[in-house]
């Protein structure tokens, strides 16, 4: 227990109060600069900041586009994957593998899919008849889409998390009850929404929380694609707060914004938790 406590202490306790204790001072970028005692004027910087605004609502529309495609794909998989039994097990092992790449390569891979000019899926799309011009379609340079373009590569990379995870649970509902469903006329759509995922209520909670809040911290896989552009459309939470740190050196109103940050993201994973789970309450 005691190296697991100091780890805690060290890695999470201590810099999440830096982080609060941060947000309350203005604080000169300089190693070593003065601390000036602001006390909320931090945060009402953040919340009357458009950039800010901005950002959290792409921030949610980001989030709420990776997560939503990802729990249908890998609930779509799983289901696949649990009718096929031991005859999938190859067929998992590889669905599983994109999730083995580091972020910032599947980022690096995906721009060069994308990208104007040059982008293999354009020069695809265009050679089977689909598109009239293989750059007629701004992947990452078009505002209007380029938040969505950035969400695949992370949907790409685990989407089989979320298979892995909603298969496990698969594996633990009775198999007798599914069979007794069956034979009394229940049709596939009625075992999916009146057996299963009631069943799955606590797994896919669980899912939904982890990834929601791994997407909601997006960071490596944008910056490597956009770096925030074209004229801020995919800056993320995550990349206003560094700009704000490293680019403008404004560590109090960074942390303040972070702060909020972190606050709505357990909000919402409480929200998520009972509503999803709704735990004590029988399913």
């Amino acid at each position: 227990m005691t190296p697991a406590a100091l780890f805690l202490a060290v890695f999470v306790a201590y810099p999440l109060f830096r982080l609060i204790s941060d947000s309350f001072f203005k604080i000169s970028p300089l190693v070593g600069g003065p601390r000036e005692f602001v006390g909320l004027d931090n945060y009402v910087r953040a919340f009357t900041s458009p950039d800010f605004i901005s950002a959290g609502w792409r921030t949610f529309a980001y989030t709420l586009t990776v997560v939503t495609l990802e729990f249908a794909l890998g609930l779509g998989m799983a289901l696949l994957f649990t009718t096929l039994g031991r005859k999938s097990q190859v067929w998992r092992t590889l669905f599983l593998y994109p999730l083995m790449i580091a972020p910032i390569v599947a980022g690096l891979l995906w721009k060069f899919l994308m990208i104007d000019n040059f982008g293999l899926l354009g020069t695809l799309l265009h050679q089977a008849g689909i598109l009239q011009d293989p750059n007629q379609i701004g992947w990452l340079s078009n505002p209007d889409i380029v938040l969505f373009s950035v969400a695949v590569p992370d949907i790409w990379l685990t989407t089989s998390f979320m298979c892995l995870v909603l298969f496990a649970g698969l594996q633990n509902i009775p198999g007798d009850l599914i069979e007794a469903a069956r034979l009394d006329g229940a049709r596939a759509p009625s075992l999916l929404f009146r057996i299963i995922l009631p069943l799955l209520r606590p797994v896919i909670a669980v899912a939904l929380v982890v990834r929601g809040i791994d997407a909601a911290r997006a960071f490596d896989t944008i910056l490597i694609q956009t770096n925030g552009g074209p004229q801020s459309a995919s800056e993320t939470m995550s990349l206003l707060v560094y700009r704000t740190m490293i680019r403008f050196g404004d560590p109090g109103l960074a942390s303040a914004m972070g702060t909020i940050y972190l606050l709505a993201m357990l909000a919402i994973a409480f929200v998520a938790v009972t509503t999803i789970w709704r735990p004590g309450k029988d399913t």
